[in-house]
């Protein structure tokens, strides 16, 4: 630590730094006296060095005043407070709900907490505030929200920090689906377009079926910034020369093949190098397509079995020009379509068809009630048993339980789910 004395001036002309704060003035030193004397730190404050992570937290008084993670908190500060402001703005009244409560598992472990005045007994830290919101809408305050803090006993994931993190947590009675979609679209937009240094942001979030996402994109959580979307080519391969897929589609009616496009990938070295990451996925391979420059027709394996006129059909159906290629997966869906969202995904990155400077939403919804629990050869919840069926009671009682949807929906932006909602019975009857 140093005294120094002297007078703040302007910079010399010519030696002015604008990437700096104090970058138009300067200290001109008069005298100068040390005060103390420091070791070497054991991590810089300057720079954006990565250092293992035991050292980080040792030193975390010094860790927090690196650039990078000083910024990182002060950012989070800011989002927070424009978060409560838009949610204001829209007559959303803040509550603060208890840390200690009851156990209610949401589907990871409680952390426990040892009672002093009851031995024996334990509080349990609230996974959501799921009951104390419910109570409050019940009790006659409409609109509720909270930056509430959640507690997990579970590991930690690519997207999710382990033990706590905080959400925006949003309750409301006597409102439609669409009046929700209506209250929360507006502010992860207008959060977003401030704090994403200017990368467009979707203007109006499109609403995409469950169902839908699974067979366009392969996944509920889909990038929509990847331009492909799967097709149904099944009646292409029935009866065709390519004995694998027309025997699977041959003996069982429920078999599909699914078309993943790949603009510009028209080459032999990138159909094969997709065909080996496939076996890399402990697939038999990814059977392909492709249109090359000076070539008549499709080129291909796969072309030679099934012919001009089917591979014409196949281009024409999906839009396919010379210099593109299809790779193909096939199957019952259920069994392949987490494989052939991966493999959309791979073929948007390796081609970079992904726009990655931009925020692009979607709406997830008309999730299923109910699905078939294989294992227990049973009908099972799909997500979540205190979702509002789509046709209320009537459709409980009169309808084949697999049929019947859910107001369950999901906000999914960039290929990253970001909540999570549901109309509940409860809300709805408050």
């Amino acid at each position: 630590m140093v005294r120094i004395d002297g007078k703040v001036r302007p910079r010399p002309a010519g030696t002015e730094n604008k990437d700096l704060p104090t970058g138009l003035i300067e200290v001109f030193a008069a005298e100068i006296e040390i005060l103390s004397q420091a070791a070497e730190l054991p991590l810089p404050v300057f720079g954006d060095q990565e250092y293992p992570e035991d050292i980080r937290l040792k030193y975390r008084f010094l860790d927090l005043r690196r650039d990078r993670i000083h910024g990182n908190i002060m950012q989070r500060g800011k989002i927070i407070d424009s978060l409560r402001r838009r949610m204001k703005e829209q007559g959303f009244f803040e509550f603060q709900t208890p840390i200690l409560t009851a156990s209610s598992p949401e589907g990871a472990r409680d952390y426990l907490v040892p009672s002093r005045i009851h031995p024996g007994k334990f509080y349990a830290l609230p996974q959501a505030p799921q009951q104390f919101k419910q109570l409050i809408m019940m009790s006659g305050f409409d609109r509720y929200f909270q930056i509430a803090p959640c507690f997990r006993d579970e590991d930690a994931r690519a997207d999710r920090s382990p033990g706590e993190f905080y959400q925006l947590d949003i309750e409301m009675s006597f409102v439609t689906q669409d009046d929700v979609f209506s209250a929360v679209e507006p502010v992860l937009r207008g959060v977003f377009e401030e704090f994403g240094e200017g990368r467009p942001v979707t203007p109006k979030f499109p609403h995409i079926a469950f169902k839908d996402a699974i067979r366009w994109y392969g996944t509920d959580k889909p990038d929509l910034r990847n331009p492909i979307r799967m097709r149904n080519v099944t009646e292409h391969f029935d009866g065709s020369g390519f004995k694998v897929f027309a025997g699977m589609i041959a003996a069982d009616p429920k078999v599909e093949v699914w078309a993943i496009s790949a603009p510009k990938g028209g080459s032999r070295a990138f159909c094969d190098r997709m065909n080996s990451w496939a076996q890399q996925q402990g697939q038999p391979g990814l059977a392909y397509v492709f249109w090359r420059e000076g070539e008549e027709g499709a080129a291909g394996p796969v072309a030679k079995n099934i012919g001009p006129e089917r591979t014409e059909a196949i281009r024409a159906k999906l839009g396919l020009e010379v210099g593109d290629a299809v790779f193909f997966a096939a199957g019952r869906p259920e069994k392949f379509y987490k494989f052939a969202g991966e493999a959309r995904n791979k073929v948007g990155e390796e081609l970079n068809l992904v726009a990655k400077d931009r925020f692009e939403f979607c709406w997830i919804v008309d999730f299923p009630m109910y699905e078939w629990n294989e294992e227990e050869k049973k009908v099972d919840f799909s997500h979540n048993p205190f979702s509002m069926p789509q046709g209320g009671l009537e459709a409980l009682e009169s309808k084949d339980p697999l049929t019947i949807n859910a107001f369950q929906y999901d906000i999914v932006c960039n290929g990253i789910e970001l909540s999570w909602a549901l109309s509940e019975i409860i809300a709805r009857r408050s």
